[in-house]
């Protein structure tokens, strides 16, 4: 292996759920700066996320039919391009598409980042170590957004927050052409499904988006409009899967016990810890009164402890089954939301709580991800795009569900109902470690 081909992939990660919340922070500058309705500050939070979402898999396809190196080296040129598009934007539309196209270009990059993670390091400590750091790097990269939006919207105004990604897009592309050489062999033989790949859209960006609406009650009817919609696609989306010659998400996915439980471990994962984080950052505006920038500071611990956690287990994870690891992670994420169920109501509490949540969330996203992308070759690309969504849409459902039950009565039966959503992920994972016949 190249040195520096693990950096590099992870700083593409980095990068990529970077954006989800670094322009979150500027909503209120875009809207002032664009003289934009507030009914506006929707959209700009959930556009980017919703491509990001709802492309994942079709990105792992077309890195599996024309080189994942190739198209990760596209993806990382949009999203520099696109960037340019936002910071010198006079209008909200220009700003939303740059939005919509950002995270369809990360949508592309990151599965085939993963894959030639996975390709570039020899099954073991060395690959444990690899994925170790490409979940700090995502988990830590969803906190640390809030906190670099802020300070670059406070220092340089709100076009700041898109011209930073034309460099470091610029940077990334130059490494990845230096540094990654190696890559899998290409699946030409396969044809794209594009019908699979727009029935997939039409299932996913309608959910994420929906459950977001239904976090206010103003939307909540045009939320649970967009839920049916969704639901609608996802079943004309399994029509397609059962009838196509080449299926966009391949069959043998479906068999692959690895794959199902590693996508279900990702959407838990993220489904108790974002979830926790975001109400602990409404917390701290909105309750405590504590400004949006320092807010973003006391969330860094949350950052700061997904890389410790993650130090920790690259050195743990060889010696646990990946259940165990992520019965263990998910039992600490629980452990961080009653901490701040019970101490939430100020600032040290919830400081402590969203750092014991970060610590688990690097032990059960490296056992989610390995377990997940521990399948034949032939499925490693779509395995990769598979994980991904997973975690993308329980981000979506546990925030949503989260801050809903935090509305109705307040945020420490919120966090409450993460702990125990968290702790019976921790029970599935203990059940089927022991139906494996380990110890």
């Amino acid at each position: 292996m190249r040195p520096g081909v693990v950096t590099v992939l992870c700083l593409v990660q980095f990068v990529d759920v970077l954006g989800v919340t670094s322009v979150v922070t500027a909503i209120p500058a875009i809207l002032e700066g664009l003289n934009a309705d507030q009914a506006a500050a929707g959209p700009l939070a959930t556009t980017y996320a919703m491509f990001f979402g709802a492309m994942l898999i079709l990105g792992a396809r077309l890195g599996d039919r024309f080189g994942h190196r190739k198209v990760l080296l596209i993806g990382i040129a949009v999203f520099g391009a696109v960037s340019i598009i936002g910071g010198t934007a006079h209008t909200l539309p220009q700003v939303l598409v740059a939005r919509a196209v950002q995270g369809a270009a990360a949508a592309v990059s990151a599965p085939s980042a993963l894959r030639l993670i996975i390709h570039a390091t020899a099954d073991g400590p060395a690959r444990t170590r690899a994925l170790a750091a490409w979940s700090a790097v995502g988990a830590a990269a969803g906190a640390t957004g809030f906190l670099v939006g802020g300070l670059l919207t406070a220092a340089l105004g709100w076009p700041s927050v898109f011209w930073v990604n034309a460099p470091v897009a610029a940077l990334l592309f130059v490494a990845v052409v230096v540094v990654v050489r190696d890559e899998p062999a290409r699946r030409t033989a396969e044809r794209l499904d594009v019908l699979g790949a727009l029935l997939l859209v039409a299932a996913v960006m309608p959910v994420i988006a929906g459950l977001s609406l239904l976090e206010q009650p103003a939307t909540s009817v045009r939320g649970t409009a967009l839920l049916v919609l969704g639901a609608a696609g996802a079943a004309a989306l399994v029509w397609r899967l059962r009838s196509a010659r080449s299926p966009l998400v391949p069959t043998g996915a479906f068999r692959s016990r690895n794959l199902r439980r590693g996508t279900v471990q990702s959407f838990c994962n993220t489904a108790t810890t974002s979830s926790s984080s975001v109400l602990a950052t409404l917390v701290l505006q909105d309750r405590l009164g504590i400004p949006a920038l320092l807010s973003g500071v006391v969330l860094m611990a949350f950052s700061v402890a997904v890389v410790c956690g993650s130090v920790v287990t690259g050195r743990l994870a060889p010696r646990l089954r990946p259940d165990r690891l992520a019965a263990v992670g998910t039992t600490t994420i629980a452990g961080g939301n009653v901490v701040l169920a019970t101490r939430g109501h100020a600032w040290p509490g919830i400081a402590a709580g969203v750092a014991l949540v970060g610590f688990g969330l690097a032990a059960a996203s490296v056992a989610a991800t390995g377990l997940g992308t521990s399948v034949p070759g032939a499925l490693a690309g779509s395995a990769a795009g598979i994980v991904n969504t997973g975690a993308q849409l329980g981000t979506a459902v546990g925030t949503a569900l989260v801050i809903l039950i935090a509305t109705a009565s307040n945020a420490s039966v919120g966090w409450a109902v993460a702990a125990a959503a968290a702790l019976v992920c921790a029970a599935w994972c203990g059940l089927r470690q022991r139906s494996d016949g380990t110890s």
